[in-house]
């Protein structure tokens, strides 16, 4: 007998083909159930810094309001470490079923494919986005008896007394360190650099005169630069802060180009059902246009995206060219990875 080359095209072919429809309809179908019944069970966000930060906050006040439109509770989970890579890897680890998101920012899913040699996990391939929530701007300031009164000042000063000079940050290569880095680079001098467990620490350094500069996000430095303590000299981002809308950004200042700021979004892990993502970005939307949330948001410096940049196709299309924009600058600042 002679065997056909090719497979033969008759009742077996026609059986197979619907086996594969079938399939996919059930596998379909279970999706669909799954997301409808969807969440059947508490919620764990992962937020992976401790509690108190700007992450911790926002991530609390969005999935807070997200559990009473869910109708079940979202309990957050603060796992530290690594600057944020244990919670994040525990996040890409977990099982693809909704039921374990993770409160990601500028660092853990852009700045720290750059900061490490060897990632634990990748924000593109290992995530699959919710939902872009806010951006923070960060603002340059100074112990208040720095004889300098802005920017330019500052860079003269600078110039002249580098080698006597500290700058402080949340951690070697994290969004308020790279946001000082910047100005020193573009200014062309060297300043020691101290970090610190958290702006705070930071902060009171610099009230103690121990510390020369500082680079927090507005909210957290606000407070004391309203009571005299610190002053600010320039706001990092494009545009100005509607919580200090009378100071002056880097670039209307001279100096063009300095990326200052933390935005903070929701992550699933990648293989999360669509519909599954979608309930999630619908709830954390609506989150987000509540009002209250709204106002609270303002309150700590926190600004809302537009509707328009808030959605998971938005944010996919984000991760890499926050990654491609971070790995310039973190190159440019000379930040070894580690």
């Amino acid at each position: 007998m002679i065997e056909h080359p090719l497979p033969v095209r008759g009742p077996s072919m026609s059986l197979h083909r619907r086996l594969i429809v079938m399939t996919l309809l059930l596998v379909g179908s279970v999706q669909s159930a799954a997301a409808q019944e969807f969440p059947s069970r508490y919620i764990t966000a992962i937020v992976p810094f401790g509690p108190g930060n700007s992450v911790d906050i926002v991530g609390r006040l969005i999935t807070t309001r997200m559990s009473e439109l869910l109708g079940q509770q979202i309990v957050v989970e603060n796992i530290g470490g690594a600057g944020g890579a244990v919670g994040t890897t525990r996040a890409a680890r977990a099982a693809p079923d909704g039921y374990t998101i993770v409160v990601g920012g500028t660092d853990t899913f852009a700045q720290n494919q750059t900061l490490n040699e060897k990632p634990t996990y990748h924000p593109v391939t290992d995530f699959a986005p919710i939902v872009l929530a806010v951006v923070q701007p960060i603002v340059l300031v100074a112990r208040k008896d720095l004889p300098v009164a802005n920017l330019r000042d500052l860079v003269a000063y600078m110039k002249i007394n580098q080698g006597k000079m500290q700058f402080g940050s949340s951690g070697i290569g994290g969004a308020t360190h790279l946001a000082c880095a910047q100005i020193m680079t573009a200014a062309g001098v060297t300043l020691a650099h101290v970090p610190y467990r958290s702006a705070a620490a930071g902060i009171q350094d610099m009230i103690s005169g121990n510390l020369d500069l500082y680079c927090p996000v507005v909210a957290g430095a606000l407070p004391n630069i309203e009571a005299g303590s610190i002053k600010a000299l320039a706001i990092l981002t494009n545009e100005r802060s509607e919580l200090m809308p009378q100071m002056a950004t880097a670039g209307e200042q001279g100096m063009p180009g300095i990326q200052g700021y933390y935005w903070i979004g929701l992550f699933a892990p990648t293989g999360t059902p669509e519909p599954v993502v979608a309930r999630l970005y619908t709830t954390a939307n609506e989150a987000l246009n509540t009002p209250a949330i709204q106002s609270r948001m303002k309150e700590i410096g926190a600004a809302i995206m537009p509707p328009e940049q808030r959605t998971p196709a938005y944010l996919k299309t984000f991760i890499p060219d926050e990654i491609a924009k971070w790995a310039t600058i973190i190159k440019a600042s000379g930040v070894a990875p580690k």
